[in-house]
């Protein structure tokens, strides 16, 4: 069973102990419990032994750098990752919302503001298993067509192939779903999937969407189920 938000474990991976220490108080005066590591080949071993419900990664580390650790987490675990990035990192950001990063913070940052992505976070995971435990009318599971998508267990297939998915990939994924051969704004993606007070731009939602692509090319090559409306948004095609 999911800990309540307040109670939840954010593992912080960063190698300035300055960080580290700053944001491990504003996170633990919020009541999130907080374990820190200053690389990320120490982390990647924390983290696996002891899953944490969120971990915030540095880029730029020694040993292993922040995509490097996502790169193997994201082998064995779907747990929400928010990248901590300099301003001029654009392209590592693109790089890490390929590769499953849920939402990243622009060094320098506020503490009031990573604290409220955090949360924002762990509100999107906490929300999507809210839906599927709210009622015995709720469905548990999701099908359309040869997708199958089980909302208390986060679990998808396709064609009875699994496919891993974070908690944003997962929620964009079932919005579209939801409603075959509706078309969802970008925006109407992005309230699915963020908190209202998060703000994400066209490109991190045009991300999250190519990299669901992928996945499920990795174990459909014919999959092209998620079309693209140029200049309106994004549909899932009716069966």
């Amino acid at each position: 069973m999911r800990e309540p938000l307040e109670m939840a474990t954010i593992a912080l991976v960063d190698d300035d102990r300055n960080i580290l220490t700053s944001v491990s108080i504003a996170l633990e005066s919020e009541g999130y419990r907080v374990e820190t590591y200053t690389d990320g080949a120490s982390a990647l071993e924390g983290l696996t032994a002891r899953p944490p419900n969120l971990a915030i990664l540095d880029i730029k580390m020694p040993r292993m750098d922040g995509m490097e650790l996502l790169r193997r987490l994201r082998q064995k675990s779907d747990i929400p990752v928010i990248f901590l990035t300099s301003k001029d990192d654009e392209i590592d950001e693109l790089f890490g919302l390929k590769m499953g990063a849920d939402d990243f913070v622009r060094k320098p940052f506020s503490q009031r503001l990573l604290v409220e992505r955090v949360r924002a976070v762990l509100r999107r995971g906490s929300a999507r298993e809210g839906m599927a435990k709210s009622g015995e009318k709720q469905s548990r599971s999701l099908e359309r067509g040869h997708l199958v998508m089980d909302q208390e267990r986060h679990t998808c297939t396709w064609k009875g192939e699994a496919v891993t998915l974070t908690v944003t990939e997962f929620l964009i994924l079932h919005s579209l779903a939801q409603r075959p051969g509706v078309v969802k704004s970008r925006d109407s993606l992005m309230d699915s999937a963020y908190d209202e007070q998060v703000y994400v731009d066209d490109r991190t939602i045009d991300s999250h969407i190519k990299r669901l692509r992928k996945k499920f090319k990795s174990v459909d090559v014919e999959f092209d189920m998620i079309e693209t409306l140029y200049g309106v948004g994004y549909r899932f095609r009716e069966a």
